[in-house]
């Protein structure tokens, strides 16, 4: 790649190609950025709808389906969008081509309906974009050790743009959703969010895991192992191609490229939590490992855990796991009843994890005494709690979301002016 020539990816979710009006536009926005003068990739989702109708397919004919076919059924959806973009961007006169995952190639694992990417030979890809092509290529979707079409899971396409932007050497994989960027929080529920220009990638993947929905977990942790720098837009709104020093959404990337750090940079929550507490256990050596190992050989994911022990020489364990996860986490810690001897089992499914997240809390103090005081003023209790480096969580009962995200926000000085 000639080094004056900026290499795009830009990948288009399935709300930006809904329908063909909004591939008609998808398309001029790939159109622009040719003008602009770079060398474009692009990645799309199936149609809004598209895949949850085909998964439903699937589930109908047998809810024990063989996923190898699942992943030849649900692929289609991409496939059917990455031909349509093409269509539209020939008619604009733009040499433009699909690719499938297969035809990259794009080498997965032999996890079908969930698969992971081993490797991408991005050899023909940059071959038709010197030679002035536009790549259309179908998100989400790979080829296995057996040669049968695999796919990423959902939010798959996300992980599929910043890969190939990897092997493509992208200077920047541009994602364009149905928000014009990174917000300090939810916008629906605080008015005075702020957009941030810049975070880093330690940041949004601690928000992506702890309920922020623009961008998929596994696509952030890509990104920064391959110091992808990923740019999250709106496809729906109008305006000149993004060129570097003109950026209009919010750009993730390394720590080193924000000269000064926030305490706090977003305030995040998610409501696809449950608690469990096994309670009167008795206090030796293992009950630990007695308690999560039948967890874990049932894959289920423990999060936030706390653990009190009483004088009577017992203690109680309480912990969180998706809601998805609450019928499975039941009956596996029932079925190990005898070797736990748990004296009870209590749940609570009416719960939401609040956390806040920002690389800046490694040099400032007092992040955690803030969002406790906080929320002790707005008498919201406090039921479990965890910390990493850079990140915060609580969990309250779910009637208090919306009120702990403003305080919160507000109290970290996070409003808009």
């Amino acid at each position: 790649m000639s080094p004056t020539v900026p290499r795009i990816v830009m990948k288009f979710g399935g709300t930006s190609v809904a329908d063909l009006d909004r591939i008609r536009a998808v398309a001029e926005k790939v159109r622009k950025q040719v003008e602009a003068g770079c060398e474009v990739a692009v990645v799309v989702s199936a149609m809004s709808g598209v895949t949850n109708r085909l998964v439903g397919y699937c589930r109908d004919l047998s809810p024990t389906h063989d996923e190898r076919e699942y992943d030849s059924v649900v692929a289609t959806g991409e496939q059917v969008t990455s031909g349509l973009l093409a269509i539209a961007l020939q008619n604009l006169g733009i040499n433009a081509r699909s690719w499938l995952g297969w035809q990259i190639p794009l080498r997965t694992d032999d996890a079908h309906a969930k698969a992971r990417i081993v490797s991408i030979d991005g050899t023909a890809l940059i071959d038709s974009m010197r030679a002035g092509q536009v790549p259309v290529v179908a998100g989400f979707q790979g080829i296995g050790p057996d040669q049968r079409i695999t796919t990423l899971g959902r939010g798959g396409s996300d992980t599929s743009a910043v890969a190939l932007a990897a092997a493509l050497k992208a200077d920047r994989c541009d994602i364009y959703t149905d928000v014009d960027g990174i917000y300090t929080t939810d916008p629906r529920i605080v008015t005075k969010a702020r957009k941030l220009p810049r975070i880093t990638y330690e940041e949004m993947l601690e928000l992506a895991s702890v309920g922020a929905k623009v961008l998929q977990t596994r696509s952030v942790e890509l990104a920064m192992k391959e110091r992808v720098r990923v740019q999250v837009l709106s496809s729906f709104t109008n305006g000149p191609a993004p060129t570097e020093g003109h950026l209009p959404g919010s750009l993730v990337v390394d720590e080193d490229e924000i000269v000064e750090q926030e305490q706090v940079a977003g305030i995040a929550y998610s409501r696809d939590e449950a608690k469990l507490s096994v309670r009167r256990v008795p206090d030796r050596p293992g009950i630990a490992a007695a308690v999560f190992g039948p967890l874990a050989d049932s894959n289920v994911n423990v999060d936030m855990i706390v653990q009190s022990t009483g004088d009577d020489g017992t203690t109680n364990m309480t912990f969180t796991v998706s809601k998805t996860d609450l019928a499975r986490a039941i009956a596996s810690l029932e079925s190990h009843r005898d070797t736990i001897q748990y004296g009870e089992l209590q749940t609570d499914d009416d719960v939401v994890k609040i956390s806040v997240v920002g690389v800046g809390m490694r040099s400032h103090a007092g992040v955690a005494s803030t969002m406790f005081r906080t929320l002790a003023e707005r008498n919201i209790n406090v039921q479990v709690i965890s910390t990493s480096e850079i990140k915060v969580s609580v969990l309250i009962a779910s009637e208090y979301t919306e009120l702990a995200v403003r305080a919160l926000h507000t109290a970290y000085g996070l409003d808009a002016a």
